[in-house]
């Protein structure tokens, strides 16, 4: 009878489970004490959670979800000990591909809208794992130095949702083998938690040498109860959590300042250090000059693995030293522009310092140099463009905006063109004028920036904004359909160009004429669907037309080039 009983109560939970709407609750506050213990790569964590259901209909199931690696000890509800049951998720949010998750049952439904608070308690290890990426095929060697993450002994790196589900989350699973499925998914859960707040009290045991960082908004050193055996004590908060991911490091770093750089690394790699303090010495004019002087803290912290893949996040880039010193300088432009020019949205905040970078690199080593940085964008964003195009209907363009676009290729390397194609198109003058005027705090609809470009440019650019910006229409393709040289009396010709995009996007792109002694180019505006024709007048014998300098990223570039047949000269 007993049994019977037993058996009753679980299948009684597990019936909601299968119907769960994973999705229905936003964690609106986390106020979390994480105990870390590196040499037994543990931790452990005791806290608060509030959760408010944004879902149109009451909701008595919610589920909780961690890594795999971590069990669930406690949840209470209003102090008492919750009903649950505990499974394995699978889902590539975190590193093991699979989540420990567990489905509670609440009293009484939590109608739209309405908050609950829970008490949760959950421990285990972290230790470093690559089973989502070896099981769809990446090789072990190469899957580490992307998912890195671990607690260790000596040096322990950790990041947040997409990486490791090291604090409670909720969501439907996600496979990296199903197209874009795991970052519209995580897409979706930033959306959501965009707004709220976490709390973190971090204490953490081991060695005196260790040095703990976190790309908190805020972080202050919390008091130490004497012979407790906790080395480091912060008192850290994310508010709101936007877009960043939280995430931390424990190592034995140095600390090398180089305001507003704060660089942490390894004693034994001083001399890499000191290079990325010379090329923030050298950069630093370059980003005050294009984005003023309000700069704050941001750090760049050393990954152990020299094969690493960086992560940034926050005021936080996490990353191996390298001794290359034009590396060097792309990495403190990206860090300081970032530090200098805040912004809600991806698209700006990420898409400018890229931007600096390709801008950075033309100062230094000339335009060549800064489009065949770009051009390491273009095969991603082109493999992007292309699965989004076969994945939705036409009309689902606007949801796939700058704006609101999850995909990094998209908020970095499109945004990055866009910047590129608008200081063409406005001229560097112009466009830092209207950046000094951003306000933050003041970008609360689509079009903000888009004004105060206008406004500086006295120019109409809606048209520019509405393909690249506020719809993705995909990207243009442009082909040279005629080139005709006239002879003048006084010797040297006019060349009457006729240049068309296939393309669903316009743009304002170079067009360059080729002849006997130089070439000359020219800004020509070439809409979607349509023809313009430009006028050139040439010294020289012309030669040949190429359209697009790789400034403006295209689908086809294989037609870019026309031969202008000596007869018709």
């Amino acid at each position: 009878m007993k049994l019977f009983y037993i058996l009753s109560v679980l299948f009684g939970l597990l019936v909601p489970a299968s119907a769960l709407d994973r999705e229905a609750f936003t964690f609106t506050k986390y106020n979390l004490d994480v105990r870390i213990e590196p040499g037994q790569q543990r931790l452990a964590v005791r806290g608060q959670i509030t959760l408010r259901n944004d879902s149109n209909a009451p909701q008595r199931n919610l589920s909780l979800q961690l890594s795999s690696t971590l069990d669930w000890r406690s949840i209470k509800f209003a102090g008492k000990a919750a009903q649950f049951i505990s499974q394995s998720y699978t889902s590539d949010i975190d590193h093991t591909g699979v989540l420990s998750e567990t489905i509670i049952t609440l009293p009484q439904k939590i109608p739209s809208t309405g908050t609950i608070e829970l008490e949760i308690g959950y421990e285990g290890v972290i230790p470093l794992d690559t089973t989502r990426l070896t099981r769809i095929g990446v090789p072990k060697e190469l899957a580490k130095h992307s998912d890195w993450d671990q607690i260790g002994a000596s040096f322990t790196a950790i990041r947040g949702i997409g990486y490791v589900a090291w604090y409670p989350v909720a969501m439907q699973s996600a496979n990296l083998s199903e197209g874009n499925n795991v970052f519209e998914t995580l897409a979706r859960w930033k959306t959501r938690e965009g707004a709220s707040n976490m709390q973190i009290h971090f204490n953490v045991i081991g060695d005196s040498a260790l040095e703990m960082k976190v790309n908190a908004d805020v972080c202050k050193p919390a008091s130490i109860e004497a012979g407790s055996g906790h080395i480091i004590a912060s008192d850290c908060s994310f508010e709101p959590l936007g877009a960043t991911v939280p995430a931390f490091t424990i190592a034995p770093y140095s600390i090398l300042n180089q305001a507003p750089l704060e660089m942490h690394y390894f004693p034994e790699h001083k001399p890499g250090a000191e290079n990325y303090e010379l090329a923030t010495e050298l950069a630093l004019p370059f980003v005050k000059e294009w984005f003023g002087n309000r700069q704050r803290k941001t750090m760049i912290v050393e990954l152990a693995d020299a094969k690493a893949s960086p992560f940034e996040s926050g005021n936080m880039l996490m990353t191996p030293f390298n001794d290359d010193s034009r590396i060097a300088g792309l990495t403190v432009v990206h860090q300081l522009t970032h530090s200098t020019f805040p912004s809600p949205r991806p698209w700006i905040f990420e898409g400018l310092a890229h931007f600096a970078q390709a801008a950075y690199l033309e100062q230094q080593s000339g335009r060549r140099a800064a489009l065949d940085f770009m051009a390491q964008h273009r095969t991603a964003l082109l493999d992007a463009e292309e699965s989004l195009a076969a994945e939705r209907p036409s009309s689902a363009a606007a949801g796939e905006s700058l704006i609101s676009t999850p995909h990094e290729e998209f908020y970095r390397s499109k945004a990055m063109y866009v910047w590129w194609m608008l200081r063409d198109m406005i001229g560097e003058e112009t466009l830092k004028k209207a950046l000094a005027l951003y306000r933050p705090e003041q970008d609360k609809e689509p079009s903000y920036m888009q004004r105060l470009i206008d406004a500086q440019s006295k120019r109409d650019l809606e048209w520019f904004f509405d393909d690249w910006v506020y719809r993705d229409r995909g990207l243009p393709d442009f082909r040279v359909e005629s080139a005709y040289p006239r002879p003048l009396v006084g010797g040297g010709y006019v060349v009457t160009i006729t240049v068309e995009n296939l393309g669903d996007a316009g743009a304002q792109v170079p067009v360059t004429l080729r002849m006997e002694g130089g070439e000359i180019t020219r800004l020509l505006e070439v809409r979607a669907k349509s023809r313009s024709v430009l006028r050139i007048g040439a010294p020289g014998a012309p030669q040949e037309v190429v359209v697009n300098d790789g400034s403006v990223p295209e689908r086809d570039m294989t037609n870019n080039i026309f031969k202008i047949n000596p007869s018709t000269k």
